[in-house]
């Protein structure tokens, strides 16, 4: 079964076992999302296949002497890095951050009565229930947060930052051991105040896109608290997906071929990557997933061609975004500055009321038609 998972998809596994909270980042289009799935598929997915027994049988291994089902088939790849494998009811539980994300709806806290009558409920969040079912005699859950620094992460996770450190939680079987923190939340019952600390058996995974420029940074002590595991753009995967190994050079004016084509695509991609480190950083690159959202290879140039006007259109609105109100960075990262004569993008000087202006003129939109000049200037070839 391991072999049906990603290489990325057991490492995960693997460090939320050993640390328990792991952090995902990396630029957007880097396959984070897809990875969340993954990894949850992957907590639910037993290592020990087990089977109907095709006749009442004797299992030495199991607690019933003779077993409705037979364990069999032990996935010791699996089983060597999946978080608590020797429980049996692992769950997933999954939230969202957002801007107007509470305390009181992560953990737990008071709300009113939603029945139109006057008063207020104790409700529970994502990490409450989480923490719960983690403290089930077979229990271990897997609490998922996505976009985890579009909240206020620290003001969510309140006082239960400090008690999510692998080395705080409970014991195994839920006692308190000396270094185990405890936090105060109000009790679902009973509604006081109380003590509340949190299962051995509880991993938490978040992802988050370093360079949404709408959030903050999360906060350097509240990150000492993850394993990090990023993902970076990778060439590789376009170029073993797409059977692309060798690039032409110099460049036909003219395209030669379906695979060359996305071979220039692939390359444009990777030049204005590299602009983009240099102008802001390496976490506001476009991540390799612009390319796989197709759900067909082309069999053909003009397919091809049409793909590539589909990928420019998100590279462009990416760029604008990246380098927004900075005409010169939107430039240079197409290669304006410094690019071919042929190159179908102009900046050009001018003037308003006395001022100096800077235009960038060229097509509007892309097209069958323009797209391989346009990638080709990219490139600079």
């Amino acid at each position: 079964m391991a072999n049906n998972f990603s290489q990325e998809c057991l490492e995960i596994l693997n460090l939320l076992k050993t640390r328990r909270n792991v952090l995902l980042s990396g630029p957007p289009g880097t396959g984070k999302s897809r990875l969340l799935g993954e990894v949850a598929q992957a907590f639910m997915t037993n290592p020990v296949i087990v089977a109907p027994a095709a006749s009442p049988v004797h299992d030495p291994r199991s607690q019933i002497a003779i077993p409705r089902e037979i364990e069999s088939e032990v996935d010791t790849a699996l089983q060597s890095v999946w978080p608590s494998p020797q429980r049996t009811h692992h769950k997933v539980f999954r939230t969202a951050f957002h801007q107007n994300s509470k305390n009181r709806e992560f953990v737990t806290g008071i709300m009113p009565l939603t029945n139109g009558q006057p008063g207020f409920k104790v409700v529970t969040g994502s990490l409450y229930k989480a923490s719960e079912h983690g403290k089930l005699s077979d229990g271990a859950s897997l609490l998922i947060i996505d976009e985890i620094n579009r909240g206020p992460a620290v003001q969510v996770f309140g006082g239960s930052i400090v008690a999510i450190e692998a080395e705080k939680r409970l014991a195994d079987d839920n006692s308190v051991r000396t270094q185990t923190q405890s936090f105060e939340i109000i009790d679902p019952v009973s509604g006081d105040i109380i003590e509340y600390a949190l299962p051995e058996h509880l991993y938490i995974l978040a992802a988050m896109n370093q360079a949404d420029a709408s959030v903050e940074p999360l906060d350097v002590a509240f990150l000492r608290r993850w394993a990090p595991y990023r993902l970076v753009p990778d060439s590789d995967i376009l170029r073993t997906y797409y059977s692309v190994t060798t690039s032409v050079n110099p460049i036909p004016t003219t395209p030669m071929g379906t695979k060359q084509v996305i071979d220039l695509g692939i390359r444009a991609w990777e030049e204005i990557n590299k602009r983009i480190r240099l102008g802001r950083g390496p976490e506001f690159q476009l991540g390799h997933g612009i390319f796989l959202s197709s759900s067909a290879i082309p069999n053909s140039i003009d397919e091809a061609l049409i793909e590539m006007v589909q990928i420019w259109a998100m590279l462009r609105t990416h760029v604008d975004e990246v380098f927004f109100g900075d005409l010169r960075g939107i430039a240079s990262a197409i290669n304006v500055i410094g690019g071919p004569a042929y190159h179908p993008y102009k900046l050009v000087e001018s003037t308003f009321a006395d001022d100096p202006r800077l235009e960038l003129v060229g097509p509007t939109v892309a097209n069958i038609g323009n797209i391989y000049n346009i990638l080709r200037a990219v490139v600079g070839q």
